[in-house]
C-alpha cells in the first residue's frame, strides 16, 4: 500500500516483482501512474479509511510532501516539527488529533508527514519504507522509535542516491522497518574505495565535452601545422567560452533540461510518459523517489525479511 503516491516507488517495485495500489491526489501523477499501469486511487490520502486495507497489506510505503521542509521557500514545515512530533505520538496512541493540530501548523502540508502513523497504527503492515528530505530525518527517528516499541525492527538514515549510481547528488532522509525480519539501510555502491566512480550528470544526458576523446575535426596549432593530437586546444577553448554569450543555448541564461532529461536524471526507464503539461511532467519527475533509491530501500528491508 502505497501513500502519497508518485511513480518512483512503484516502478521500483514492479523491478522487485511487487505490486503496489497507490493513493494520490493529484490528477496527472493519478493519470501518469495509470498509464504505466500502476494501480491508483485518486483521493485525498488523510481522508481515506485504513480498513479498505486491513489485512491485506504487506507493505506501507509513504513518501509525503516535502516543500515545507526543503531548502527553499519559506521552510514553514520545519517551524511545525514540534506540532508534527505530537501528532505522530497522538496518532501511535490511536488519537487522531491531527485536525486540530493541523489548524495551528503554519503550512498545512506538514501534518501530512504525520498521516503515516495512522496508517501504521491501524494495518501494522509487515514492512515499511518512508522516504523525504534530510531535515525529516528527526521525524523518521521517532517514527523508528515508536515501531521499535511495537516489536519492529527499524533504521533510519540520509541516503545519497550519488551513492547507488544516480547521476546527481539528491540525499534524503530513509526509514526501513519490518516485523518479521532484522533490517539494515543498504551499503553505498559507488564513490568508494574499489567502486565505481560517481556517475556524472553529463553523461546520463549527453551534455559531457570536456572529458571525451578530441572532435574527428580538430583545430591545428602544433608543431607540424596539422591536427592536435589530444585535443587539448580544443578543452580549452570550450573551458574559455563556458558561461560566455558563445556558450549560451537557446537564448537562456543556462540550459534547460528537458522532461526526458529529468526522468533519465532520476533513473527512470525512457519509455515512461509523464501525463499533463510540460510543467507538471517536470514537477512529478523532479518529486518521484528516485527510482535507483527506491529499489535499494525495500530491496534491503525485503532481501532480509526473505
Amino acid at each position: 500500500m502505497h501513500g502519497f503516491a508518485g511513480i518512483g516507488w512503484s516502478e521500483a517495485l514492479r523491478d522487485l516483482g511487487l505490486a503496489d495500489v497507490g493513493l494520490e491526489l493529484n490528477t496527472a501523477a493519478c493519470r501518469t501512474r495509470v498509464g504505466a499501469g500502476h494501480a491508483t486511487i485518486q483521493c485525498d490520502v488523510a481522508q481515506y479509511p485504513t480498513w479498505v486495507f486491513k489485512g491485506r497489506t504487506g507493505g506501507k510505503i509513504d513518501s509525503p510532501p516535502c516543500p515545507g521542509f526543503g531548502k527553499s521557500g519559506k521552510k514553514l514545515g520545519l517551524l511545525d516539527l514540534p506540532l508534527v512530533h505530537q501528532a505522530i505520538e497522538d496518532l501511535s496512541r490511536g488519537k487522531d488529533t491531527r485536525a486540530a493540530i493541523n489548524a495551528a501548523c503554519r503550512d498545512w502540508r506538514s501534518i501530512l508527514t504525520a498521516e503515516p502513523m495512522r496508517w501504521h497504527y491501524d494495518l501494522q503492515p509487515e514492512w515499511i519504507c518512508m522516504e523525504q528530505v534530510p531535515s525529516v530525518l528527526p521525524v523518521w527517528e521517532q517514527y523508528a522509535e515508536i515501531l521499535g516499541r511495537w516489536g519492529y525492527s527499524a533504521e533510519t538514515g540520509v541516503l545519497d542516491a550519488a551513492d547507488y549510481g544516480l547521476g546527481q547528488v539528491r540525499k534524503r532522509a530513509v526509514l526501513v522497518a519490518s516485523r518479521v525480519a532484522e533490517v539494515a539501510l543498504p551499503a553505498p555502491t559507488h564513490g568508494g574505495l574499489g567502486q565505481p566512480p560517481h556517475v556524472a550528470m553529463a553523461d546520463v544526458i549527453g551534455w559531457g565535452y570536456t572529458q571525451r576523446p578530441a572532435p574527428t575535426v580538430t583545430g591545428g596549432g602544433t608543431a607540424t601545422g596539422g591536427a592536435e593530437p589530444f585535443g587539448n586546444g580544443t578543452r580549452q577553448a570550450m573551458k574559455r567560452h563556458i558561461g560566455t554569450p558563445l556558450w549560451l543555448d537557446r537564448d537562456l541564461p543556462h540550459l534547460r533540461p528537458t522532461v526526458a532529461e529529468c526522468a533519465r536524471l532520476q533513473g527512470f526507464r525512457p519509455e515512461l510518459r509523464f501525463a499533463g503539461g510540460q510543467g507538471q511532467q517536470i514537477l512529478q519527475a523532479g518529486n518521484a523517489v528516485v527510482s535507483a533509491a527506491a529499489n535499494l530501500a525495500p530491496a534491503a528491508q525485503l532481501e532480509v525479511a526473505a
